[in-house]
């Protein structure tokens, strides 16, 4: 079945900038949506950016102007910058997929989910 695999994440001082990546295989059906989710301890998963299988993009308000998502379809990856990163970003960043004509930015109508990977800002 359909597998997403994250990487790309770490530890950088507020003000870095992180790239992720997200590696999609075993797709079998259009079209697709993919997205980005954060979730911090003890709070729940939250959208932070999604993209429509015609490439338009939705963002979070607390991301606007610094994340940006992208994806290569040749490639079957999503990307994930993050520029102007603070420490409120520290969170378990999720690569998410769907066979919707949406933007995957609502986590109950998420059909795939990667495993994550942790982004930590601090100083």
């Amino acid at each position: 079945q359909v597998q997403l695999v994250e990487s790309g994440g770490g530890s950088v001082q507020p003000g870095g900038s992180l790239r992720l990546s997200c590696a999609a295989s075993g797709y079998a059906y259009s079209p697709y949506c993919m997205g980005w989710f954060r979730q911090a301890p003890g709070k729940d998963r939250e959208a932070v950016a999604g993209i429509s299988i015609r490439s338009r993009t939705r963002y979070a308000d607390s991301v606007k102007g610094r994340f940006t998502i992208s994806q290569d379809n040749i490639k079957n990856t999503l990307y994930l910058q993050m520029n102007s990163l603070k420490p409120e970003d520290t969170a378990i960043y999720y690569c998410a997929a769907d066979h919707s004509s949406g933007y995957c930015d609502i986590a109950s109508g998420i059909r795939y989910w990667g495993q994550g990977t942790q982004v930590t800002v601090s100083s």
